[in-house]
């Protein structure tokens, strides 16, 4: 049976076109102003709605777990709340254990991804670059499908390399054709900073962002994409925050070095001002990088409208803020004594397609194209998923969403899909809403409805990674 959406707007990252699309198979099969009704056809009216391609994220954790915390979402009510937002795909982060060999962390990682209600792919995470830890990453190329690395330049004595080892992921991940990605912070200067304020009893959750300035951002984002330059490599820089790092992107890009970089809707919308909330309300904005002063938002802005900024993820990183039934491990109180044990990061998988269009589209007047294009051309073209995700055209799978441009709606978390208890944009009005949500041709989402089922989601094997 296919699926004929009819009388829509269709807008991807180049077109804004009156047209119909027909589904079929999991691929979309023709696109033309109008295409006349089949058999058994399951017809969607998309007057006055976008027709857009589904979203992709390309930063999620799910079910991430270490010795003393949990994310709350697991890959079926984090893929579910995705959906329900409008994306359709996303690259979730593989960890490994410390002693891990890679392909063994991804098979676990796989276990836990068949419960996925969306399409999903994988990074791979680095917590060191031995020799046997590189012998492992042309398998995970080749064999596997998983074209891009993260390494940490903060968290010393956990997750952090040193610059050496990220020079040897840099040119190995090069020579593979593979994308690097790095948490770029000055690790070892924020654990001197954090080991001051906990000598002084600065323990608040708004000493977090206190102990994590914005230069030191700034210098480890500088530091990666002189590395980078010196291995041949491109560069992506995950989470990207401050004024300074994206000085640092925008010069290298000046020069012709292959430098991208992404930005999350909490440092697009929110600023440090959070973390001054009464009582221990602060740690619900607890990530890294944190929330900054006044300016850096607008800067960041800046960025994507000139194309300094090439995507925008979520880092949907969940925990709660109360304690579950799930226990304190998947809380943000355990850190309500001591900032440094408030779980670093906030959910967000759900709202940002619609965040995006509030803040690109109706504030900062940015196309409906360039909408689409940070949101899921973008990212897909850099992580080896395009043309099969990231657009609507014929041959591409057909991962579409209906949004309604004009719908007036406020975020609630308790509308949200998500196992967190809070969202980090609570109460914020917005222009624009996701109305139906197709994987592969299927709908899984008609308006409030939950049409998909846990397991539906396919890993996705993605091509060479690093290329706008």
């Amino acid at each position: 049976m296919a699926t004929l959406i009819r009388h829509g707007r269709l807008v991807t990252a180049s077109d804004d076109i009156p047209a119909d699309l027909r589904l079929e198979g999991g691929r979309v099969v023709a696109i033309a102003p109008s295409l006349p009704p089949g058999p058994g056809d399951e017809v969607h009216d998309a007057t006055g709605l976008l027709v857009l391609p589904g979203a992709v994220d390309v930063h999620t954790h799910l079910e991430m777990v270490t010795p003393r915390m949990a994310t709350i979402d697991t890959f079926e009510s984090g893929t579910r709340a995705a959906a329900f937002g409008g994306t359709t795909t996303v690259i979730d982060y593989c960890t490994p254990a410390r002693g891990q060999g890679l392909l063994a962390a991804l098979a676990d990682w796989h276990r836990l991804a068949e419960r996925s209600c969306i399409d999903v792919a994988a990074h791979m995470c680095l917590l060191d670059a031995d020799s046997a830890t590189l012998q492992q990453m042309p398998a995970l190329v080749r064999d596997e499908g998983v074209s891009s690395f993260k390494l940490f330049m903060a968290y010393p004595g956990s997750l952090m390399v040193d610059d050496g080892a990220l020079l040897h992921a840099l040119r190995t991940a090069a020579g593979l054709d593979a994308l690097t990605c790095v948490h770029a912070e000055n690790g070892p200067a924020i654990q001197a900073l954090i080991e001051d304020a906990l000598a002084d009893g600065r323990l608040a959750p708004k000493f977090h962002a206190a102990t994590r300035p914005a230069e030191l951002e700034g210098e480890a984002v500088h530091r990666a994409i002189c590395l980078a330059g010196l291995a041949g490599a491109p560069l992506y820089v995950v989470h990207l925050s401050t004024a300074q790092a994206l000085a640092a992107v925008r010069e290298a890009r000046g020069r012709g070095q292959r430098v991208m970089a992404e930005t999350c809707p909490q440092y697009l919308f929110l600023t440090d001002r959070e973390y001054a909330r009464p009582g221990f309300e602060g740690a619900k904005f607890v990530m890294s990088p944190p929330l900054r002063e006044a300016g850096h938002p607008e800067t960041l802005w800046r960025g994507l409208a000139d194309g300094s900024l090439q995507a925008v993820a979520t880092d949907h990183c969940s925990f709660c803020y109360e304690v579950p039934a799930q226990g304190m491990r998947y809380s943000k109180q355990q850190g309500v004594a001591d900032f440094t044990r408030i779980p670093n990061g906030a959910p967000g998988v759900e709202t940002r397609l619609a965040l995006m269009h509030e803040g690109a589209v109706v504030r900062h007047g940015f196309s409906l194209q360039r909408w689409v294009e940070i949101t899921a051309t973008a990212p897909a073209r850099l992580f080896g998923l395009y043309p099969r995700k990231g657009t609507l055209a014929v041959g591409s799978d057909a991962d579409v969403v209906l949004f309604d441009p004009a719908e007036r709606w406020t975020i609630r978390a308790a509308e949200h899909h998500s196992l967190a208890d809070y969202s980090l944009f609570e109460g914020i009005e917005l222009t624009g809403r996701v109305k139906k949500v197709f994987v592969r041709g299927q709908c899984i989402v008609d308006g409030q409805q939950w049409r998909g089922r846990a397991g539906q989601g396919q890993f996705v094997k993605r091509g060479p990674s690093g290329h706008a």
